[in-house]
C-alpha cells in the first residue's frame, strides 16, 4: 500500500481537504399570506445550507418569486406532473424526499395541517411528506385565526404529527392580518430568524459534544 502523505501536523493530507458538505434543506410553504416571507427565509437558511423550495398553489398568491436566491429552484404541482414522462422516470416527490436531510415547512396552514395530520397527499408537498422517513426532522411553523388555532380539530392534529416526531415552532400573538380580535391575537407564525435559528439550534444539539462549538454552522 502507498503510505499517506502527512500534513504538518501529522493528519493524512486527503483528510484535511474533505469538506463536510452543507445540509440540505427543502423549504415549503403552504397556503397563507405568511408566505410573503417565504423569500426572506429562503435567504436565511440559503446562508448556511443547500436549500429547495416547494410551494402548493393556493401559496403562489403570496409568494414573489423575484424574492428568492437565484440559486434556489422552487418546485410547483406541475413540475410534479410535467417531470414524468414514462414508466422509469423520477418522481419529483420521491427524489425531493431523497434529496433533503431536513424538511421546514413555514408556514403551515390549517388545511395543510389537517392534510398532513390525515396522510392526505393530495399535491406535491404533502405527497414528499407522506414519503418522508421521520428519522429526518421535519419542522412546522403553522400560521393561522386566533380562533382556528385554539379550535379542537387544530390541538388534534398538532398532536397526530407531534406522535410521528414533527418538531414545532409555535405560532406568536401579534397584529393579525384578517384584522379580526381588535387586530392582536395568537396564530402569526414565527419570525423567519427565528425559524432559522431554532433549526441551527437543533442540528448544534446533534453534533458530538467534543464538536460543539468549533466551526459552528452560520446562521
Amino acid at each position: 500500500m502507498m503510505a499517506q502523505e502527512k500534513s504538518a501536523d501529522g493528519t493524512s493530507m486527503h483528510e484535511e481537504n474533505i469538506q463536510p458538505r452543507k445540509p440540505r434543506v427543502l423549504l415549503a410553504a403552504s397556503g397563507s399570506v405568511a408566505a410573503i416571507k417565504f423569500g426572506n427565509l429562503c435567504h436565511g437558511f440559503r446562508q448556511w445550507a443547500e436549500v429547495k423550495a416547494v410551494a402548493t398553489k393556493s401559496s403562489l398568491k403570496f409568494i414573489d418569486k423575484a424574492s428568492l436566491p437565484r440559486d434556489v429552484i422552487l418546485y410547483t404541482d406541475e413540475d410534479e406532473w410535467s417531470s414524468w414522462k414514462k414508466l422509469g422516470d423520477e418522481i419529483l416527490h420521491i427524489e425531493l424526499r431523497k434529496w433533503a436531510d431536513m424538511i421546514v415547512i413555514a408556514p403551515l396552514s390549517a388545511h395543510t395541517l389537517g392534510k398532513i395530520a390525515d396522510g392526505l397527499c393530495d399535491n406535491l408537498l404533502t405527497c414528499v411528506v407522506r414519503a418522508w422517513d421521520y428519522e429526518k426532522p421535519l419542522f412546522v411553523a403553522p400560521v393561522m385565526n386566533t380562533s382556528m388555532w385554539k379550535n379542537p380539530f387544530t390541538q388534534h392534529h398538532l398532536a397526530s404529527i407531534h406522535k410521528l416526531g414533527v418538531q414545532l415552532i409555535p405560532p406568536i400573538a401579534k397584529i393579525l392580518a384578517c384584522g379580526d380580535f381588535r387586530n392582536f391575537g395568537d396564530g402569526s407564525m414565527a419570525e423567519p430568524s427565528v425559524i432559522c435559528s431554532t433549526v441551527v439550534l437543533h442540528l448544534e444539539s446533534l453534533r458530538p459534544v467534543e464538536d460543539r462549538g468549533k466551526q459552528p454552522i452560520q446562521n
